[in-house]
């Protein structure tokens, strides 16, 4: 199938974007606009803008922006084609035809629906009338009222070996067994039992949904005594137990409206949530959650909320998602964690304390960085040098499987951090009891007094911390460059105190500086002064990683000798490109600021490619200071 770029813009003119999002959210005009409050993340004042004459959305509180397209695959979570086909058909245009195979494949998956269609009509019969009376039962027992059931299409399959053949009869055997209905009797089956039989037989049955509310399989709870407990249908043409999720159908919408996404157990745990009100829960399927599950979690939600089982066996799949996670996290998509009480599951929760006690334990979730500390300390002692190394071990292994280098550089800093505090206590400076006199002669030179402006020190707290360390550490260990740096430096935002202390007496020292300094004379003018100890800090070995904070020591041999030379040389090349960077970060996140003030004044596409165009350039430098952190790694 070929889509061609005419086609796909026929497609988006006749489609009227306001009244395409107006089925999902209230819009209201504005001028020759419309605006809404954004279904992407929850606010009280409308930020989010529809322009039907250009034929795009975006919101100035999230950043959200797209076209008709990209709004059905966003908004309601549907697949690429899938999109394309809805809008298609809303818009009486043909999609262009597939090659046959394709074409063949697609008419099979259509009848295989009608298969599962008719037997989940069926199932809701049997529900209803006098076979479904065990089943009713059960339900009432869960105290799942009328309209969940109807919501969820729950069903009774009849303890019967052949009835469901019956109903499918016209659809034929082989279609029935290959949407998963039917079971094909093994080939040295006695006579008797050469027919092919129902697979589902005296349980609850639920409907399983695609993203667009079709059935496509089935999970069936068994009544009374037997194994398994819940069975599944097996993997078809339509159906892929690791790359679905039970109900994101109607979970989807919710999810990207409350900004949160429910991952839970069982099929159970979900249907008792939404009744309680908490519609945007999913489920795996009878697996641990699977990579294409995450992803798939990951484009409702950045930071999907794990909500399993509180027993041993719960913890164990959240563990099991967690590093299964590892490899896939990129920035800003992570997952968390919520602990429920022993012994009980979500819908134990709602069921005892309604939906306000299920969002109270929600409320706090434990980050995934944090779930992996406490987890590689369970069970395990630290008193001694060995098990302590275990933990780092572990804590190290898990870092590693990370593939983004941002983000495992991140997690190996928080981890460096955390076992520094736990196992090494530091080691305080004795208080002087006298201060520091400054020095001052003729030729001094005196930097003007220039306090950030307003915008600069609203964008401070931008400016990590971790590579204000770095560059100061980077200064203390090559002084000279205090001298190139220092004018521009004395200006800079530094959220933290202790930091901005430090930057300030350096920054002194250079102006004062009658001769070049090395390390020690540096440590040496500091040595009286408060930041002495946040200095030892930042030259202490195993602080921080980049090249310019590592010491470099000075070997004894020629070739040795240039290598050290080398590496000094890279070294503070990376210093000054580190330092560079965040002198520019401000002034690049003033200009991002006034390019979103003016697409406030004037939504049009070339506002819209300035305001990218600096946000391509915030990423740059951010993977760029990113890549200097991964440098010094050893």
């Amino acid at each position: 199938m070929t889509l061609t770029p005419q086609w796909l813009d026929e497609l988006r003119a006749r489609t009227v974007l306001s009244t395409l999002i107006g089925k999902s959210i209230k819009v209201t005009r504005a001028g020759r606009e419309y605006k809404a409050c954004c279904p992407f993340h929850n606010e009280k004042t409308p930020s989010f803008t529809i322009n039907d004459d250009k034929g795009f959305y975006h919101c100035f509180g999230c950043g959200a922006h797209g076209d008709a397209i990209r709004w059905m695959t966003d908004q309601r979570g549907l697949p690429f084609m899938e999109a394309v086909k809805e809008l298609a058909a809303s818009a009486g245009m043909d999609v262009p035809a597939p090659d046959p195979r394709a074409a063949a494949r697609a008419e099979q998956a259509v009848t295989l629906r009608d298969v599962t269609e008719a037997s989940a009509h069926w199932f809701r019969e049997r529900l209803a009338d006098g076979e479904g009376a065990e089943a009713r039962a059960y339900l009432a027992r869960r105290g799942l009222s009328a309209a969940t059931i109807a919501t969820f299409g729950l069903g009774y399959a009849p303890d019967a070996r052949g009835r469901l053949r019956e109903v499918l009869a016209k659809f034929g055997d082989g279609l029935a067994i290959e949407a998963g209905m039917l079971i094909a009797p093994p080939e040295d089956a006695p006579a008797s039992r050469k027919d092919p039989y129902d697979r589902f037989r005296g349980r609850l049955m639920i409907p399983i949904r695609d993203v667009r509310g079709r059935t496509i399989a089935f999970g069936g709870r068994i009544l009374g005594q037997g194994e398994p407990k819940y069975l599944n249908s097996p993997d078809t043409p339509l159906f892929d137990k690791g790359r679905i999720l039970y109900n994101l159908d109607r979970a989807a919408p919710a999810a990207r409206k409350a900004d949160r996404l429910i991952v839970v157990e069982g099929y159970m745990d979900v249907i008792a949530l939404a009744q309680a009100g908490i519609e945007e829960a999913v489920a795996p399927l009878g697996t641990a959650l699977t990579e294409a599950q995450i992803e798939l979690a990951w484009r409702q939600v950045p930071v999907p909320i794990l909500a399993f089982d509180g027993d041993a066996a719960g913890q164990r799949a959240a563990l099991r998602a967690a590093t299964r996670a590892l490899p896939l996290l990129r920035p800003g998509h992570s997952l968390a964690f919520l602990t429920l009480p022993a012994g009980q599951d979500p819908d134990d929760i709602v069921r005892n304390g309604g939906a306000a006690a299920f969002n109270a334990l929600a409320a706090s979730p434990v980050p995934l960085v944090d779930m992996l500390w406490q987890t590689a300390f369970d069970g395990r002692s630290n008193d001694t040098p060995e098990a302590r190394a275990a933990v780092r071990k572990q804590l190290f292994d898990w870092a590693e499987s990370i593939a983004d280098r941002d983000v495992g550089a991140h997690y190996r800093q928080a981890f460096r951090e955390r076992l520094d505090a736990a196992f090494f206590a530091p080691r305080q400076r004795p208080q002087r009891t006298f201060a520091a006199t400054p020095r001052t002669g003729p030729g001094r030179f005196t930097p003007p007094e220039r306090a950030p402006s307003a915008s600069l020190r609203e964008i401070a707290p931008a400016i990590d911390a971790r590579l204000a360390d770095a560059v100061l550490a980077g200064l203390l260990r090559y002084p000279a460059r205090l001298a190139t740096h220092a004018e521009a430096l004395a200006t800079l935002p530094v959220a933290d105190p202790a930091t901005g202390q430090l930057l300030a007496a350096l920054t002194d020292i250079a102006f004062d500086a009658q001769e070049s300094l090395d390390t020690d004379g540096v440590m040496a003018i500091l040595a009286p002064m408060p930041v002495y100890n946040k200095a030892q800090e930042l030259l202490s070995a195993d602080t921080i990683q980049f090249s310019f904070t590592r010491r470099l020591l000075f070997p004894d041999d020629a070739e040795g000798q240039r290598a050290h030379a080398a590496a000094e040389q890279a070294a503070v090349r990376d210093l000054d490109e580190a330092i560079a960077a965040i002198i520019a970060w401000p002034e690049v996140e003033r200009a991002l600021a006034a390019a979103t003030d003016a697409m406030r004044q004037q939504l049009d596409e070339e506002s819209f490619a300035h305001q990218q165009r600096l946000m391509r350039t915030r990423s740059e430098l951010a993977e760029r200071l990113a890549g200097l952190g991964e440098s010094g790694r050893p």
